[in-house]
């Protein structure tokens, strides 16, 4: 039997159902608690993401930006110097996509409502794969890698972007205060969700760790994997070759 606390994340289809509602809940005061909950750290870590996808190989290409959320990810790829491509930006939460719209205009960001573990796309479409904080959301984690690398062409690389425990026990301490007690008080209060922030801890503490996802990489078929730590290992940037 699943948990009555909604905070707790489910399982398969009540998962999907849960994190659909979740975020689409949460959309009108979600730029706003990403930047002040991460101290605006998390622009950094989309620039960092970005520059391993090796998107000036195809410059002139297509990308994907799957789980995209309000754009940020996207933009920060469509906005590069250089970039002559566009970038499809997915995701299933309906409301997040339209609160992101205004963003994108003058963007060469095409929004497409899909769902991640089945992406309306064929087969290697696309010349490189982004995902920021997403991952940890799929009902089906492997399912989900697996798609990525469907829709990829040979050669085109997955970046993900994701949260992760710290490895430091004294960093690891603060980081879990904060996580545990500050931001989801925080996030309620300005949110005025009453759960959706005690949603994020749980799910990070649940979700694999930088070596086993990297395993979980390469049994999806993908090579050339790595991963780094930023920002004192509060996160992590991960990445694998078609």
């Amino acid at each position: 039997m699943p948990s009555a606390d909604p905070a707790v994340p489910r399982e398969g289809t009540q998962r999907e159902e849960q994190v659909q509602r979740l975020f689409s809940e949460i959309a009108p005061r979600y730029d706003l608690l990403n930047h002040v909950l991460s101290m605006n750290i998390d622009r950094g870590w989309r620039r960092k993401a970005v520059d391993r996808l090796g998107w000036d190989r195809a410059p002139d290409g297509t990308f994907l930006d799957a789980c995209a959320g309000t754009f940020d990810l996207a933009l920060e790829l469509s906005g590069r110097p250089g970039f002559g491509g566009r970038v499809v930006a997915s995701d299933f939460a309906q409301p997040m996509m339209v609160h992101g719209l205004p963003k994108v205009r003058s963007a060469p960001v095409l929004p497409v409502c899909g769902d991640t573990l089945r992406l309306p796309f064929a087969d290697e479409s696309f010349d490189g794969v982004t995902v920021g904080f997403g991952v940890r959301n799929l009902a089906d984690l492997p399912k989900g890698l697996a798609e990525f690398h469907r829709v990829l062409r040979p050669g085109g690389r997955l970046v993900v972007l994701e949260f992760t425990v710290p490895p430091n026990p004294l960093v690891r301490t603060g980081y879990l205060f904060y996580f545990h007690r500050i931001l989801p008080l925080v996030g309620r209060i300005v949110s005025g969700h009453p759960w959706a922030y005690s949603y994020l801890p749980e799910s990070v503490k649940e979700f694999p760790g930088p070596s086993e996802l990297e395993g979980l990489f390469s049994r999806a078929g993908f090579r050339e994997t790595g991963w780094k730590l930023v920002t004192f290992g509060i996160a992590a940037i991960h990445w694998g070759t078609k």
